[in-house]
């Protein structure tokens, strides 16, 4: 995911890299990726928010540690949506789940 307007944050809202990848594993169940997940990363990224692989490596933007609940919560679905995919492509269905999984109903 490129990196775009960031949101404002209250310090108190800031992370840590366990609980990162902690959110990162729950969502992964929820999206029915959790088999295709094989690695987790975080380091710093000058032009994306986040990016994942099809062999299932996904890679985290440092700075998400300061970013809202609600924007990570953005920026791992979106990628997670990819892996379930896999593709990078942004077409329709992409944008469909991602909606469905980011404010549908069903969120368990």
């Amino acid at each position: 995911m490129k990196r775009g307007e960031e949101k404002s944050l209250h310090v108190s809202e800031a992370i840590t890299r366990d609980l990162l990848v902690q959110e990162v594993k729950v969502w992964s169940r929820r999206i029915g990726v959790e088999e295709r997940l094989k690695e987790i990363h975080v380091r710093p990224m000058k032009r994306k928010w986040a990016s994942v692989s099809t062999r299932g490596r996904l890679t985290l933007n440092a700075e998400l540690f300061a970013q809202t609940a609600e924007f990570r919560r953005e920026v791992i679905v979106h990628e997670l949506v990819h892996l379930k995919l896999n593709h990078g492509s942004h077409n329709s269905l992409f944008r469909a789940l991602t909606r469905a999984y980011l404010y549908g109903l069903n969120t368990r």
